[in-house]
């Protein structure tokens, strides 16, 4: 049987993966891992790796973060070279960062399939890198796993051609996998101050970039009526800094600022809060799964997860202190009960991705790049 190739390089990217990778180890499916490095910490990221039990990449290109379009590039450029010299059967990538979208077109330059891992995602915000981004992956990708029946909607509205699978997202399976691990390993509960408090994040371009948007975060953290625990991305502590407010949000009574976090540290800051505000999108998914269930206040004015809108999980807020403010005090005096189970899946994506991913190989062990024409069959995991 011909391998399929993990493309990787965010620590998103890699949580998402690694049930993936776990579902095709048990399957006896053997497989290539290529990590790009495209993150601020890269030896960091290598025992990140560790711990969520993946492989040691076959292929490190230990890229550093850059300037989008020279990262992009590089990322074409060495992944090209990589697949040449590995020549899978099928490239499976995830999401919609930069590392995606570069190792999509390194792989359809080179005439290898393509897999893509949380598709049909859309938040019609064309200020977003990743809207860009996701759209394009999805219209050259041969498989399409679509997370939701929303997803795959967006993908047949769109007439994206490649066969199509609802398969929840992976991200509820790592959560799932990891909290026990989490709670075992994980120290920062002692490292807070707090008892009660709001979990906080903030790292998207077109928030932490616009100093009126970060001065408004800084501003509702300073006054929620709760304490804030801001673990915060380098990016946004170098915007802060720039504009003159890191010293004042990390010396406030009622804000514990923290560096960047591991992902089992995090897991518990999320599981330990009474709130989370974040403009991340990953969050808003990890946030319905059943070891963590907290509703989340989603600074931003439009997301591409309305399920943990609709389901009671997340409430759109936009980027202005009162109206955040407003929606947290409305989310901490909520005295509806939560889903018992998550819009995103209940664990088995990775299985179920793996399987497919296992199928297909074994159906056409190593083809060129095949795209089938506009009008496809819609072909659900579950009836697999």
């Amino acid at each position: 049987m011909s391998e399929p190739l993990i493309i990787a390089g965010t620590r998103p990217e890699l949580i998402k993966m690694a049930p993936i990778a776990s579902s095709l180890k048990r399957l006896r499916v053997s497989f290539k891992f290529l990590y790009t490095g495209q993150h601020y910490d890269h030896e960091l990221s290598r025992t990140f790796i560790s711990e969520l039990e993946l492989p040691t990449p076959d292929y490190d290109l230990g890229i550093k973060a850059g300037r989008s379009a020279t990262l992009t590039g590089e990322v074409v450029i060495r992944t090209a070279e990589a697949i040449r010299e590995l020549d899978p059967a099928l490239a499976l990538v995830q999401g919609d960062t930069n590392t995606a979208l570069a190792a999509t077109i390194a792989a359809l330059k080179e005439q290898v399939s393509i897999g893509h891992v949380e598709s049909g995602l859309r938040s019609y915000d064309w200020r977003m890198p990743e809207e860009h981004n996701r759209r394009m992956i999805d219209h050259v990708s041969s498989y399409l796993f679509a997370p939701t029946d929303r997803a795959l909607l967006n993908l047949f509205e769109e007439k994206a051609p490649g066969t199509k699978y609802v398969t929840g997202n992976t991200v509820i399976d790592a959560t799932i996998h990891n909290m026990p691990r989490a709670e075992f390993i994980s120290k920062i509960p002692q490292k807070l101050r707090f008892k009660e408090y709001v979990l906080a994040t903030a790292h998207r371009a077109e928030n932490v970039d616009d100093p009126n948007v970060l001065r408004s975060f800084v501003e509702v953290f300073q006054d929620l009526p709760l304490p804030v625990v801001f673990p915060a991305h380098p990016r946004t502590i170098n915007r802060l800094s720039s504009i003159g407010l890191l010293r004042n949000l990390a010396s406030h009574r009622n804000i514990q600022l923290l560096p960047p976090v591991g992902y089992f540290d995090f897991l518990i800051l999320m599981k330990r809060s009474s709130l989370i505000l974040t403009d991340s999108g990953g969050i808003q998914e990890e946030a319905t799964s059943p070891p963590i269930r907290k509703r989340v206040v989603v600074m931003r004015n439009s997301t591409e997860r309305p399920e943990a809108v609709e389901s009671g999980f997340a409430k759109l807020a936009g980027t202005r202190k009162q109206e955040i403010i407003k929606c947290a005090v409305q989310m901490l005096e909520a005295d509806t009960k939560l889903p018992s189970t998550s819009p995103f899946g209940d664990g088995s994506s990775g299985e179920m991705i793996g399987r497919i991913v296992a199928g297909i190989l074994e159906s056409t062990p190593k083809s060129p790049l095949t795209l089938p024409p506009p009008q496809f069959p819609i072909i659900s995991a579950s009836e697999d």
